[in-house]
C-alpha cells in the first residue's frame, strides 16, 4: 500500500540525506512492514512540488513505554530500491 504524506522542508532534508530514517506518524492509517511512503514537502499551507519515496522496515506502536503513547507510531524507513527521486 502506498501513503501519501505532508512533511515539513526541515525534516524532508534530513529523510533526504539519510539523516532521518524514521517517521513519528498518529496511528490513523493502516501502516504495515513494506508499504511505501511518499513523503511531499509541504511549506506554508502549500506542495513545493518535491517528493521522495521511502519503504516502512519497521513499526514501533506506542504503548505508553517511553514516554510514546498509543495515539503514534514510529516508522522505520528505507531507502527504496533505485535511490531517491527528490
Amino acid at each position: 500500500m502506498t501513503h501519501e504524506l505532508k512533511i515539513l522542508p526541515k525534516w524532508f532534508e534530513d529523510v533526504k540525506s539519510g539523516k532521518k530514517n524514521f517517521e513519528i506518524r498518529r496511528a490513523d492509517r493502516d501502516f504495515k512492514v513494506g508499504d511505501t511512503l511518499v513523503l511531499k514537502e509541504y511549506e506554508k499551507g502549500r506542495y513545493t512540488g518535491r517528493e521522495i519515496q521511502r519503504t516502512i522496515q519497521y513499526i514501533y506502536k506506542g504503548d505508553g513505554t517511553y514516554g510514546v503513547s498509543e495515539e503514534f507510531w514510529i516508522l522505520g524507513l528505507k531507502t527504496m530500491e533505485g535511490g531517491d527521486n527528490a
